[in-house]
């Protein structure tokens, strides 16, 4: 083996030994992250499964839980392009510390993006907000996307601080957060234990 290549060999070795101290995949994308996200969205799919339901999913009603201290921060996502209304999932988001993908998660499992849907409890909109919720929120038009989104983000801050878990967070704006505080987790409804890893799965999505 010439010099040269003895030489080129020996960087090569070194850098290899670096990725390995650090954890780096030869591929060059750490994994643990992804992988983490998995077994949160195995533990919300699993360890939470239900077959009843005592409330209807858009109930926002409830005692007020006691504040915890908030989950550590995820990587907040800063480009939804591909995505419905994306800018002004970006916008609230930053604006009240929400990850905007996990809003446009919500909207996607909420409405599929229908700014003009309606459930059949009533919840309206992009974000699916309750009239009393949406006034209580200071949402004037719920069928209006800025608004909409806006309100939806003050409202998921509000169960991210409550709670200190996406999980839960989610839980709180499907079946209200009294029912979170009531049962100390995600309510043994069927359509809440659905909601929240379809709403995760759309977020890995968004995120990856």
């Amino acid at each position: 083996m010439s010099a040269a290549s003895a030489g080129v060999a020996g960087i090569h070795a070194r850098i290899a030994g670096i990725e390995s101290r650090l954890g780096v995949l030869a591929t060059g994308r750490d994994l643990r992250g992804a992988a983490a996200f998995e077994q949160v969205l195995a533990s919300a799919t699993t360890t939470h499964a239900g077959t009843t339901r005592a409330t209807g999913a858009t109930d926002r009603a409830g005692a007020p839980a006691p504040l915890r201290p908030a989950a550590p921060a995820t990587a907040v996502s800063t480009s939804l392009a591909s995505v419905p209304y994306g800018e002004l999932f970006v916008e609230a988001g930053r604006r009240h510390g929400v990850d905007p993908a996990l809003l446009a998660a919500v909207a996607k499992v909420e409405s599929g993006y229908d700014v003009r849907a309606v459930s059949h409890a009533g919840a309206q909109g992009l974000m699916q907000l309750m009239p009393g919720t949406a006034a209580g929120l200071g949402v004037a038009d719920p069928f209006d996307p800025a608004q909409a989104i806006d309100g939806a983000a003050r409202l998921l801050a509000d169960h991210l601080r409550r709670f200190g878990s996406t999980e839960l967070a989610l839980a709180a704006y499907n079946a209200g957060p009294g029912a979170v505080t009531r049962h100390g987790g995600i309510p043994p409804f069927a359509e809440t234990r659905a909601y929240v890893p379809k709403v995760l799965q759309h977020l890995q999505e968004l995120t990856r």
